[in-house]
């Protein structure tokens, strides 16, 4: 029904046009809303067939359906909230109409949030409802408006306190006058007043200054920790600075008993055995009469009588001795580092001082080499024209078990470190029994590896059991023997076979059976004879008449030198016409021994 109406009235007005619009319309529009006249902004305000709507109200007026959402002014008070906008706020009487009309006089201000008490009661309304006093520029350009004030006191007011207080004045102000605050309690400071602070006038403490050109009262960063703060400290520094030690606020001619003292808050601080001795035995005149104390013996004498002097210099006890006692010290790790040609470093740092230091701990220790305190594992294993090598040279503080000793070094010597050698631990070698050993262990192959070839291969192949002569170092399987020497070279496909392949033959349970002598050359030896002696000579069959190291194609025969030369015809017959399979004591096989004679294939 309702598309049925929109489609009747834009019909009607396209057929009449506009200058109907007088006889529709109830008035002309206010100021307010006049950029709305003409017929086809009546749905602007307007449901076709039914009155104003609210929802079209707050599209337009954004500014109070946000405040509204909130339930915040005075549209969401129980006056208003619930009621028609037309109700309040109608239309068509007249460009000059003013839409909002109320009596200030009558208007209660409690009905907005924000009741109005105090001075504010007697200020007028344009007073704060100012353009002035509105930020947000879309509200600001209206033409008239109640909203877009902020609640915060310094929105009206200019901030005395420049931000050095809250913006909240209301926790110290309150609305009837600025001065006093009168709900201000300085009990809630952090600087509690007590005895003649409070009787002290405000403004001795709380300065005025000028910023930017205006009086400021001083509320905030003072300095109140000490007494100094706002004090002059007539011992110039001598007791320190908290005065609340010696004296109380009631009076600064009051003094509080010895025993409340401090005296760590002092130029000396009181500690171990310090804290027991009775203070005449140090201030024996007044108390405030200057006290040398810097270094000990400044009280007491030096027990070591110079023995740690340096330069004519004697250190200060504080060096390794501490309060608790005489008896007890503090020589520290990095002090003997610092103080001593001998550093402690690594596992040196942990030994206890007793170790090195059987005697005195001043008595001269001899520490140029390891050996000065070491005993020589090696048992001058490695001494060199009757000198053994500091242990440094291979070993560091970390641990002996630890050792930098390179392989460069090691290549220095009588076995140079290749191959597969390099990636061995030194334990492999050097530690075959408990002890350590580095000398007379072995340089040939056999001296740590088992030969396992033994007698079986002839000694004229790798003499003295040199494993070289066949092995390299980098990986054992990699084989450089010159198969030329023997009576057999290796030629084709035989070139890429592995020695294990002819010399290493199976017996039972999987084990290999070495075999490198008395080996026949004969092809039957290795290979299966698939013609089944058809070519055997002498109880000898030479595959080589026929074949190739390469492959097994039967390359080098010729049938001209068999008993049956091919000419004319027969040079272009297959093989197979004539030479067909047999089977022969389960044998199947080729057959080329056969019969020559015509009738025997025609």
């Amino acid at each position: 029904m309702k598309l049925f109406k929109i489609i009747y009235v834009v019909i009607f007005y396209a057929l009449i046009g506009g200058n109907c619009a007088a006889q529709i319309s109830p008035g002309e529009l206010s100021s307010f809303h006049s950029h709305l006249e003409g017929v086809s902004n009546c749905t602007q305000c307007h449901i076709l067939g039914e009155k104003v709507s609210n929802d079209k109200c707050l599209n337009c007026h954004t500014e109070l359906k946000e405040r509204t959402s909130q339930n915040k002014g005075y549209h969401s008070s129980i006056e208003v909230k619930g009621k028609e906008c037309a109700t309040c706020h109608s239309d068509h009487h007249g460009l000059s109409f003013q839409i909002i009309k109320m009596d200030a006089n009558k208007f209660n201000h409690t009905l907005t949030g924000f009741p109005l008490a105090g001075a504010h009661v007697k200020k007028k309304c344009g007073d704060c409802h100012s353009p002035k006093k509105i930020s947000d520029s879309k509200i600001k350009n209206k033409k008239f408006t109640f909203l877009g004030l902020k609640e915060s006191c310094i929105n009206c007011h200019d901030d005395y306190h420049k931000k050095t207080l809250s913006e909240n004045c209301a926790n110290c102000h309150d609305a009837n006058a600025f001065k006093p605050a009168s709900k201000f309690n300085h009990t809630n400071a952090k600087f509690k007043l007590s005895g003649k602070h409070v009787t002290v006038e405000c403004i001795k403490c709380h300065k005025v200054e000028i910023k930017e050109g205006k009086k400021l009262q001083e509320f905030t960063g003072l300095q109140y920790g000490n007494c100094n703060g706002c004090h002059a400290d007539v011992h110039k520094n001598q007791f320190g600075q908290n005065c609340t030690q010696c004296h109380s606020e009631e009076s600064f001619h009051i003094i509080k008993q010895a025993n409340n003292f401090d005296h760590n808050k002092t130029k000396f601080k009181l500690e171990g055995k310090h804290q027991g001795v009775e203070c005449k035995l140090c201030h024996k005149g007044k108390y405030t009469t200057p006290i040398k104390h810097e270094k000990c013996t400044d009280c007491h004498k030096d027990f070591h009588n110079g023995q740690f002097a340096k330069n004519g210099l004697s250190p200060d006890c504080s060096v390794c001795h501490n309060h608790s006692g005489f008896v007890n010290f503090l020589y520290t790790r990095e002090q003997h580092n610092n103080d001593n040609k001998y550093k402690l470093e690594g596992k040196h740092m942990n030994v206890e001082c007793k170790l090195c230091h059987k005697v005195k701990y001043t008595t001269p220790l001899k520490h140029e080499k390891c050996i000065d305190c070491h005993q020589d594992y090696h048992k001058s294993e490695f001494t060199k024209n009757g000198i053994s090598p500091d242990c440094s040279s291979c070993h560091d503080l970390a641990g002996f078990k630890n050792f930098s000793y390179t392989l460069e070094q090691h290549n220095t010597s009588i076995f140079v470190l290749q191959g597969a050698h390099i990636a061995t631990p030194c334990s492999d070698c050097h530690k075959k029994t408990v002890k350590w050993t580095f000398r007379e262990i072995g340089k040939r192959c056999v001296d740590c590896h088992t030969n396992i070839h033994k007698d079986l291969i002839n000694k004229k192949y790798y003499p003295e059991n040199n494993c070289k002569s066949c092995h390299d170092e980098n990986r054992w399987t990699e084989i450089n023997f010159d198969h030329s020497q023997t009576n057999f070279k290796l030629l084709g496909v035989h070139l890429s076979q592995p020695c294990r392949k002819c010399h290493f033959k199976e017996k039972t349970d999987d084990i290999k059976q070495q075999k490198f002598t008395n080996l026949s050359v004969e092809c039957n030896t290795c290979h299966a004879d698939i013609h089944f002696k058809q070519f055997e000579k002498n109880a000898v069959t030479d595959c080589s008449n026929c074949h190739e190291f390469d492959n097994w194609k039967a390359s080098k025969f010729n049938h001209d030198n068999t008993a049956f030369k091919l000419d004319a015809k027969h040079e272009n017959v297959p093989c197979k016409k004539c030479h067909k399979p047999t089977a022969e004591n389960q044998n199947s096989y080729i057959k080329y021994k056969i019969k020559t004679t015509c009738e025997s294939c025609h």
